[in-house]
């Protein structure tokens, strides 16, 4: 009796059918594992805004201001934590991140801020003044 060696049509398509649900699965992991790795960037971003309001801002001037409009305003930190891992400024429309100062005075001095940015896989992270 002779016999026939190689794989079947039948071995062939549930091999790559297989293959394709693994495909998928990696490429839905991979789509999540970027979101959570944005969302941590965002988070350091956040803490090192904070630190720089609390720490730098507050203690030299005794008040909050009002909006964060550039970078040189906080000189304590790396320029390039104020940008969204999407590429976009705390101060320009369309971020993940916002300033928000509260209880402001006419010259534009708040007792108090709410700094926040939106996450992908979590809840909005969120800080506000301390002192």
């Amino acid at each position: 009796m002779k016999t026939k060696k190689g794989f079947t049509v039948l071995e062939i398509i549930i091999c790559i059918v297989i293959v394709g649900v693994f495909a998928v699965l990696f490429f839905f992991q991979k789509q999540d594992i970027a979101k959570m790795d944005r969302d941590e960037k965002r988070k350091v971003s956040i803490n090192a805004i904070y630190y720089a309001l609390e720490e730098g801002y507050y203690r030299e001037k005794g008040y909050y201001p009002e909006t964060i409009d550039n970078a040189d305003m906080l000189p304590w930190i790396d320029p390039n934590l104020f940008t969204d891992p999407i590429g976009v400024n705390l101060w320009q429309e369309g971020g993940n991140f916002s300033y928000e100062g509260k209880n402001c005075n006419e010259d534009n001095h708040c007792k108090e801020y709410v700094l926040r940015s939106t996450m992908e896989k979590e809840e909005d992270f969120v800080k506000t003044n301390r002192n």
